[in-house]
C-alpha cells in the first residue's frame, strides 16, 4: 500500500496517550506521508513540533472559524504572530500551506464578519508566502464560494473534508480547486456521494482521515487513524470503477503536486 493522508490531528488531545507507537504503526501500514494539521497557533506550533520528527511527515499552519478571536484587532495580532511562526520556523519547508482556515456557521453564527476577515487575511498571508490554502467550510457554503471569486488565491489548495454538495464541488473545480474526501463518503446516510465522487476528476482527488474524527465505516464510531485511508480510497475506487492501486497511485501524486511535496 502507498497511501498519502493529506489531512490528520495527530496533535489532538486524543492521541496523547499512544501518539509515537501510533505514528509507527500507521507508518509501517502503508501511509507512506501524511500531513498534520494545524487550526489554531497554538495547535500548529505543536503540530510542527510533531512532523519535524518524521521526515515523512509535513504539516500547515492556520487559524479555523473556530478558533479566531473575538475582535478585529485580537485577530489581526493571532494572525502576526502566525506569520511570524511561518517565517521563522520554515527553513525546512516541512510547512505546506495555510490551513485548516475557512468559514464554519455550524457552531459559530454571531461572528460571521469575523470569520469573513480571518479567512480573507489568512488567503492574503498565503499569496504572501506563496503558499496553497486548505479550506474548512461548513453550512458556509455560498460565503466560501463568494470569497474565493472575489480574493484570488495564488496557489489553489484543497477543500477539506469536502462536504458533499454539488454547487460547492462544481464552483470550487471551476475556481481551480482540489477536493479532499474524507470518512462521510462511506456513511450510508450519505445518499449522494457516488455523484460528488463522479464529478471529481481523478486529477482533482484527495484523500484524508481527518484523524481523529469522522472515522469511516466499517469502523465509524471510533477513533479514527490513517490506515482507515484504505476504506475512502476504496469507496472512490468502487464507484470510478478502477482498481485501488491506481486510487493509491493518483492521491498520491495529487497531494504532493498542491502542496509541493517532492
Amino acid at each position: 500500500m502507498k497511501f498519502f493522508d493529506s489531512h490528520a490531528h495527530y496533535n489532538d488531545e486524543k492521541f496523547d496517550k499512544d501518539r509515537e507507537d501510533l505514528i509507527k504503526e500507521v507508518h509501517e501500514f502503508g501511509v507512506e506521508k501524511l500531513i498534520c494539521a494545524g487550526y489554531s497557533l497554538q495547535s500548529s506550533k505543536y503540530a510542527l513540533e510533531i512532523v519535524n520528527k518524521y521526515d515523512w511527515m509535513y504539516t500547515i499552519s492556520g487559524i479555523s472559524p473556530n478558533d479566531i478571536s473575538n475582535s478585529y484587532e485580537e485577530i489581526d495580532e493571532e494572525l502576526k504572530d502566525l506569520e511570524e511562526f511561518i517565517k521563522t520556523k520554515n527553513e525546512n519547508k516541512k510547512i505546506v500551506a495555510i490551513g485548516e482556515i475557512g468559514l464554519d456557521y455550524h457552531w459559530n453564527t454571531e461572528n460571521k464578519e469575523l470569520q469573513k476577515y480571518a479567512f480573507i487575511k489568512q488567503i492574503e498571508l498565503a499569496n504572501e508566502l506563496n503558499l496553497p490554502i486548505v479550506i474548512h467550510t461548513r453550512e458556509a457554503i455560498m460565503d466560501t464560494i463568494q470569497i474565493l471569486k472575489e480574493n484570488n488565491v495564488v496557489k489553489k489548495g484543497v477543500f477539506h473534508c469536502c462536504p458533499l454538495n454539488r454547487e460547492l464541488v462544481k464552483e470550487a473545480l471551476k475556481l481551480g480547486f482540489y477536493i479532499s474526501f474524507a470518512g462521510p463518503i462511506t456513511f450510508k446516510n450519505s445518499k449522494n456521494a457516488d455523484e460528488i465522487i463522479k464529478m471529481v476528476p481523478e486529477y482533482k482527488i484527495l484523500i484524508e482521515t481527518d484523524s481523529p474524527y469522522l472515522s469511516p465505516e466499517p469502523n465509524r464510531g471510533k477513533r479514527n487513524d490513517s490506515r482507515n485511508l484504505q476504506f475512502i480510497a476504496e469507496k472512490i475506487a468502487t464507484v470510478k470503477e478502477v482498481s485501488l492501486e491506481e486510487i493509491e497511485d493518483l492521491t498520491f501524486r495529487n497531494t504532493c503536486e498542491i502542496f509541493g511535496i517532492k
